[in-house]
């Protein structure tokens, strides 16, 4: 299976190219900011009017995902939705394939603080889950052990040959993960910033996405 291999709190993890994250011995998918309806949120609210395709982009890539990992679970990590309302006028194509990408397997919603309250799209609405030696919320917690988390969207910078290029990027410890954004119309914050920072031990990696992946000290990554 394609992706960057590690172990949190005794669990065996991949790190997968395209910003998901996958537990095998459990046949789990990690999905993170899904932000679904960005831009029907922002054109409702009188804000910029951004093409209306990033619902159909995103679940092109999230099918793509899940053909990929054949998970018996996928677990949501929070802000799947840019609102409530975007969830409730989620258009009749999206709602069908999230229907199809939820048959046969487990699906768990979790809340974020875009979205804390339930969607009428199947699967399960939770605060937060444990499962094992994991657990799943949508906000890192200071004190936390095993945690798999979203909300930040964190960026870290690789140089290549075109130069310098920001990713949505992993930021892995012996405590925690923070899961990179896979919405395609999210933006990030810096791996590098003092939130972050924060958060994460002193010997945390920044892991980018897309190809090659690059593992970064995040120590050696720019606050902005």
């Amino acid at each position: 299976m394609t992706g960057y291999r590690f172990s949190l709190n005794s669990a065996g993890l991949i790190a997968r190219p395209a910003g998901t994250l996958l537990w095998p011995d459990e046949r789990l998918l990690v999905i993170s900011d899904l932000h679904f309806g960005k831009s029907e949120r922002m054109g409702r609210r009188g804000g910029a009017l951004l093409p209306p395709y990033e619902v159909s982009d995103t679940l092109d890539r999230l099918e793509a995902e899940i053909a990929s990992t054949a998970p018996q679970t996928v677990v949501c990590l929070g802000d799947s939705f840019d609102d409530l309302d975007a969830g409730h006028n989620l258009e009749e194509s999206p709602r069908l394939r999230l229907t199809q990408l939820q048959a046969g397997r487990r699906w768990i919603w979790i809340e974020g603080n875009h979205d804390a309250g339930p969607i009428d799209i199947g699967g399960t609405h939770l605060a937060q889950i444990t499962l094992g030696p994991l657990t799943f919320r949508h906000i890192a917690e200071a004190e936390a052990q095993g945690e798999i988390s979203g909300h930040y969207h964190p960026k870290a910078r690789a140089a290549t040959r075109r130069g310098l290029g920001a990713r949505p990027a992993f930021l892995i410890d012996v405590q925690r993960v923070i899961m990179p954004a896979f919405g395609t119309y999210t933006g990030g914050l810096a791996a590098g910033s003092a939130a972050l920072r924060g958060l994460m031990s002193p010997t945390a990696k920044a892991l980018l996405t897309g190809a090659p992946q690059v593992a970064l000290p995040l120590s050696h990554c720019a606050p902005r």
